[in-house]
Order: structure tokens, then sequence, then C-alpha cells
């Protein structure tokens, strides 16, 4: 569906170079979410802009349904563009327009008819969840709304692809989560391949089947997001992780825990998909001569399953501890030593 290939994007600010996309290559299936997360200035705006034509790269391949992106100049780019719609972080709205007419408005510009472009209009607007809201104007919206608008006028021209620029990042948390399942919703019942960038881990583990991180213009780990989550290679991608499985209060306790108990162990459990729902913690009491005091927990659900830690001190002999740490990674647990006692 979508093929880059040793794409590079360079450019020069003060008699200066600045690479900001450095030599990327990733295969995006059809039909499925996909997330490109890195933190501020790590490339990924630049990126979604070489996807939809806005920038052109200084080097490399860029291929969307079988369309050669960096040969396209004029009409044809125009066209393309049609099938590859965006949605962005401030909305865009246009403020002098109602709902039904913002929605209206790409439809206009590609020589719809009246009859159907009302017929559309209506219909993506059940579809986003706007219905009694079509002759209110932004200013009299919400952001979550807002945002609803902006998919739907991106879904108008039935795009094959679409591409969301930080889209969550102006709301909150539970706006968050009802625009993420639209997402979700919208992928599922359009078949449409979707493009997420974000610098929030959240959104990538909430919906995404596959993920890109990003830093300094590369791309240093892609992969499932169960996998990433379970073994993340790089350093950057297990602090984007230890945004939704650590908390400062557990670090806390962990500290407090090696000072007052230095001869116990702190280990971290990882558990994926089914292992989340096994009695494990039981198994380990009843099987070994140690005593277990629970120190955080974390359990988070994913678009293909389940993801949980468990940060553990055991205390006892330290010949039946490792025997303990032996027998969970036998169970398909991944074991984190912590602390030593």
């Amino acid at each position: 569906m979508i093929q880059l290939t040793n794409v590079q994007k360079r450019f020069k600010l003060n008699g200066s170079e600045i690479v900001a996309v450095d030599d990327v290559t990733l295969t995006i299936q059809e039909g499925e979410i996909f997330g490109v997360i890195g933190y501020s200035g790590a490339g990924k705006s630049t990126l979604i802009r070489l996807l939809n034509g806005l920038e052109q790269p200084t080097s490399g391949s860029i291929v969307i349904s079988d369309l050669e992106m960096t040969t396209l100049r004029g009409a044809g780019l125009r066209n393309a563009r049609q099938k590859i719609s965006m949605i962005f972080q401030h909305f865009n709205l246009l403020w002098s327009r109602t709902v039904e007419e913002n929605i209206s408005f790409p439809l206009e510009i590609a020589g719809v008819k009246k009859a159907e472009r009302q017929r559309k209009v209506k219909e993506l607007i059940d579809l986003v969840g706007l219905s009694g809201r079509e002759k209110a104007y932004p200013s009299q919206l919400s952001g979550g709304q807002k945002q609803r608008v902006g998919i739907a006028r991106a879904l108008a021209n039935d795009p094959e692809v679409l591409l969301c620029d930080e889209a969550t990042s102006a709301l909150d948390p539970e706006t968050t989560n009802a625009i993420l399942d639209l997402l979700t919703e919208i992928n599922e019942r359009l078949g449409l391949t979707i493009v997420l960038i974000t610098h929030e881990m959240h959104v990538i583990r909430k919906i995404c089947h596959r993920v890109a991180v990003m830093e300094a213009g590369k791309v240093v780990e892609v992969g499932n997001v169960l996998n990433v989550f379970q073994s993340p290679q790089a350093e950057i991608t297990k602090r984007f992780i230890s945004q939704v499985t650590d908390t400062a209060d557990a670090d806390e306790a962990i500290a407090h825990l090696q000072e007052e108990t230095p001869n116990g162990r702190l280990v971290k459990l990882t558990f994926i998909g089914e292992r989340t729902e096994q009695p494990v913690l039981a198994e380990l009491i009843r099987n070994f001569e140690i005593d277990v005091n629970i120190v955080q927990g974390n359990i988070s659900a994913m678009r293909d399953g389940a993801y949980g830690t468990l940060v553990l001190q055991l205390i006892g002999n330290p010949v039946i501890i490792d025997e303990a740490i032996s027998y969970l990674h036998a169970n398909e647990v991944r074991t984190e030593v912590l602390a030593n006692d």
C-alpha cells in the first residue's frame, strides 16, 4: 500500500543543512493503523508531509497505491492527493462555515453536484456522531466535536489513506479515547489505511497495529505494537513505553524498599496476551519458599491483546529466588531484575 525506500529530506537554513528525514525505509500494509512516534524534532511531521506530497524528498522513493509520488506534478499530484486525506492537531476548520458546510467544502472543490454533496454530508455526519449539530459553527463546538468535523471532512472524497498529524494532542484524555475509538471504527468499517503520528505512547498502545519509532530523522525501531512493548530495543522506545507502564510513585516505592530491605531482590515481570489472565503470582508463592511483596502493577488494553507489568520484591534464599525467576522465564513471563540482594 505505502512503500518508502531510502527516503531523505534535507532543508537549508541560514547557510547550514538540516536532515529532517534520514534514509527511512518503511512498508505500511493496506488497511492497517500504523503509528509513527517520536519527540519534537524527530522528523515525524516532515515524514507525513512527504506522504501527501506537501514536501518532496531530497532523495528516495515514495509509492502509494502503485503511484510513485515523487514523480507526480500538477493535475496528477492533485488527483493523487484526493485519495490521501489528513486531519490536524488544531482542526483547521473554516470558522465562517457550519459543520455541514465544512464537510461539504472538499466536495464543492471536486465539483460534486449539490444533491450528491448533501447525501454524502449527511452520511458522514451520522458516521462521526454529529447528528443534530449540522448547523453549528466551529465556535459552538467542543474540541472533540471539532475534530469529528475534521475527520468527516477528510473522508468526504472517499480516500484510501488517512493521515493523522497529532490529531489528539489538543484534547483531554476522555475525548482522546473517544476520537481513537472513532478512528478504529472507521478503519474497520471502511478498510481505510491510517498513518498516525504522535508523541503519546497511549495513542499507539490503544489503536495501532504496528509502530515505527523515530529519533533524529531516523527510524530506530519498527514492529508489531505488542512485540515492541514486550521487547523494546532502542533506548528511546523504552522511554516511550515507560510513559504508560511506570509511575513516579513506583520509583519512590522501589527506592524506599531498596533502603529498608537490602536483602530482597526487585524484579519486573512483563505479561503479554493470555498470560495476563493466568495466576502466575499464586503459582510462584505456592511452588517456592520465598516472600513476595507487590510494589506496583499495571495492565493495559491494546489493539491486539493485553500488556501487563508487575514489580515484585522477592525475599529469601538467593538460590531459591534464582529458581523462581527461571520458573517465570520457562512460563513465558519476561523477567527483569531491577535490584539484587
